[in-house]
């Protein structure tokens, strides 16, 4: 797979991920966050036995033991942010969380200590601009939010850097994308819903409320078919084909996507500086995309000739 396809891939599950919002927001007002989580990863989990449990049971142990890191970033990530949310305001988690833009390159460079291009390093940093002038934070003294949003974004920039090195590690063994893709993406639901159902246990069970409805059943299938399932094989599949970095700023239209559903289905609209926010943080995309395309194109001339 070419990295343009892989990109253009990546950028369609982060445009689903935007219309998580929409649906989450709908399915929240029919059961408690977690239990609305708890569905999703049960769901991801149920389609993947009923379709591809052939893959499960041929899970060797160095692929169960990457996933299980993977889902302990991806689980933690989750509950940090939601927990985050008692004490701080939306747009600071929203500005923080996009931060994993900025953390993402230096975690990479740690973690694979491969030299990161020019190019993303100024997406990086238009990226952070934009980020900055769309949510607006407000920032007098951190709160207790702000840091567990934090905690939260380094794990999110950790779980996008460890898909890197451990997809294309698998690569290396030639194993089939597939079936390691399934295998990736089942393990770390896995992994992930003991937490879930600690997390709840300890910090839901007493506000626990559940009313079945055709919307809460609408929107549990789409996150848990489509954002929690779909968009995370596609995810495991395709983004080896290109950078963490660049994959990073690619995720970081999550909420222009968020916007855009908002308009059409509740009738929001951004602030001008909300728009620009938005156009710069597209334009680090681009930028960082097209250097890399560019540095492709040089690097197979050198090869053809």
């Amino acid at each position: 797979m070419t990295s343009g396809k892989a990109k253009l891939l990546l950028l369609f599950g982060t445009s689903i991920w935007g219309a998580t919002f929409i649906f989450t927001k709908i399915g929240i007002e029919y059961t408690s966050p977690t239990f609305y989580i708890i569905l999703r990863f049960c769901l991801a989990i149920l389609l993947i036995l009923i379709f591809f449990r052939k893959y499960i049971l041929k899970i060797n142990k160095k692929i169960a033991k990457q996933s299980v890191l993977l889902g302990l970033f991806f689980s933690v990530g989750f509950l940090l942010q939601t927990f985050a949310l008692k004490y701080t305001s939306v747009n600071n988690t929203a500005f923080i969380t996009e931060l994993t833009v900025v953390i993402t390159p230096f975690i990479f460079w740690i973690v694979s200590r491969q030299k990161i291009q020019l190019g993303s390093k100024i997406g990086v940093f238009v990226a952070f601009l934009g980020i900055i002038i769309m949510t607006n934070p407000s920032f007098q003294a951190p709160n207790f939010g702000d840091i567990l949003t934090l905690f939260s974004t380094f794990c999110w920039a950790f779980y996008i850097t460890y898909i890197d090195v451990f997809t294309k590690e698998a690569d290396d063994e030639e194993t089939d994308d597939i079936k390691l893709s399934i295998q990736f993406v089942f393990m770390q639901f896995v992994t992930g819903l003991p937490i879930l159902l600690v997390y709840f246990l300890l910090f839901e069970c007493k506000s626990f409320y559940f009313e079945p409805t055709l919307p809460l059943l609408v929107s549990v299938l789409f996150n848990g078919i489509l954002a929690s399932f779909l968009v995370s094989f596609i995810q495991m599949a395709v983004q080896k084909y290109t950078t963490p970095v660049n994959a990073a700023l690619i995720y970081a239209s999550e909420p222009i996507f968020a916007c855009v559903f908002s308009f059409f289905f509740f009738g929001e609209v951004l602030t001008l500086q909300g728009y620009i926010g938005a156009g710069i943080t597209l334009l680090a995309i681009l930028i960082a995309n097209s250097y890399e395309t560019v540095i492709e194109k040089i690097k197979l001339k050198k090869n053809n000739t």
